[in-house]
């Protein structure tokens, strides 16, 4: 159980960066210090709130001595909103700070010793987002907030506005766009005191609204006629419920890097679309020649991977459980390419061996039974699209009396935020 902080502040150095984005120091007694908001190098004043026996969290009071990577931060909402853990940080610095991450977590949770990997900037350090989620709160005094969580404070939502530099300009268009046209009290959308609202836009710049929560339909028609950008909205009242389409066409066509994706309500594309062409090319890359190999594209979405693999000449078995985006793999899919529906764990052991498997898994990582199958009856390769260091250090390690690391490579798809997408190869011991 924490104690109760004292109200005196302390003077701590930091050293680096960590997994969450808070600057890390050390207190006079050896514990981790983390406090957000700091830099490398920085001299700060802290305030304890928060101790632990092997760690403590500050709040930052002043910052005596700047690091060389601080910086003013440019968007107008950071000094209250925590979506940008990063943003008073240079660009450099951040991506300095990512590739430290990757490699701390494989030394620290998967025991691997590795050189700190290569980090490949984003394109864009703003304005990248294809895709972002809102909370929108109604409150007891009648006023109407849709934003981020609070910095330091997450039971709030501070009020974010399209001066936020996160969306593409198109989304910010139609983020406003909607702001102004869901009226008073946000009549046109259903009721409910909060309610999770995605804005996503295509290729064109056309827009769709994914609503969450609430009761009811709301009015979104109106609400279509209203924001000339916008071409769907969709609700899904519980996370259990599929997304439902109630205004407009339903589906956005998107041109993803010269393939074509039909994008409902809820569909996965990566948010930075620059950023996530050098990720696949390099998956491409690493790949290699394929004609006639067996290439099995777990977690595959919509299936980018596994169609361009086939059309390169593999034979591609594509495993995904969402109903949503294996209906449009299926829809794309090239020659050569067979998607399968359900979970990669109750799958994966029908469909190998094969020469080469892509795992590009959600944040939580493999399930352990991923793991057991690839190790009874091995791949030449592994090709390992993380968006979580730490669950891939672990899965690594758990993979480590068959596999190797071979190369690793980070992709900064998250300008501002502390996240990182890695590609790790792993071989097997005698391929």
């Amino acid at each position: 159980m924490s104690r109760a902080a004292e109200p005196t502040s302390i003077s701590a150095s930091i050293a680096s960066i960590a997994a969450g984005g808070s600057g890390v120091g050390r207190l006079p007694d050896g514990r981790t210090l983390f406090v957000s908001r700091t830099a490398p190098g920085d001299e700060v004043d802290v305030r304890i709130v928060e101790e632990k026996p092997r760690w403590a969290r500050g709040q930052l009071v002043n910052v005596r001595i700047a690091g060389p990577g601080r910086r003013e931060a440019p968007c107008p909402h950071h000094e209250r909103c925590g979506g940008c853990t990063l943003e008073h940080l240079d660009y450099e610095t951040q991506c300095a700070a990512k590739a430290r991450i990757v490699q701390d977590a494989l030394q620290r949770i998967g025991g691997i010793e590795a050189p700190r990997p290569d980090l490949v900037p984003s394109p864009l350090e703003f304005r990248y987002r294809n895709r972002l989620s809102f909370t929108l709160l109604r409150q007891r005094s009648g006023d109407v907030v849709a934003g981020f969580h609070a910095h330091e404070r997450p039971g709030r939502v501070v009020d974010v506005d399209e001066r936020c530099l996160l969306p593409e300009p198109a989304l910010a268009d139609a983020w406003r766009g909607i702001r102004a046209a869901w009226g008073e009290r946000a009549v046109h959308l259903p009721a409910g005191r909060k309610l999770r609202l995605t804005v996503r836009v295509n290729h064109a710049g056309a827009a769709s609204l994914l609503i969450e929560g609430g009761r009811g339909r709301g009015r979104p028609d109106e609400l279509l006629a209203r924001v000339p950008a916008l071409r769907a909205i969709w609700l899904r009242p519980s996370p259990a419920d599929r997304p439902r389409a109630v205004a407009g066409r339903g589906l956005l066509e998107e041109d993803w890097d010269g393939d074509a994706v039909t994008l409902g309500g809820a569909t996965f594309l990566q948010v930075n679309r620059s950023a996530a062409r050098a990720l696949e090319q390099h998956v491409l890359t690493l790949a290699g020649n394929v004609v006639g190999l067996t290439v099995v594209d777990a977690y595959c979405g919509v299936g980018l991977h596994a169609r361009r693999l086939a059309r390169r000449g593999a034979n591609v078995i594509g495993i995904e459980r969402d109903h949503e985006a294996l209906t449009d793999a299926r829809r794309h899919a090239a020659p050569g390419s067979d998607f399968r529906q359900g979970t990669v764990e109750r799958l994966l052991p029908s469909v190998l061996p094969a020469h080469l498997v892509i795992l590009n898994p959600p944040r939580a990582g493999v399930a352990a039974a991923v793991c057991d199958a690839l190790l009874a009856a091995p791949p030449q390769r592994i090709l390992y699209v993380s968006c979580d260091p730490a669950t891939l250090a672990r899965d690594i390690a758990r993979l480590a009396t068959r596999f190797s690391l071979r190369s690793l490579r980070c992709f900064d798809l998250f300008p501002q935020t502390s996240h990182t997408e890695t590609v790790a190869e792993l071989a097997c011991a005698g391929s």
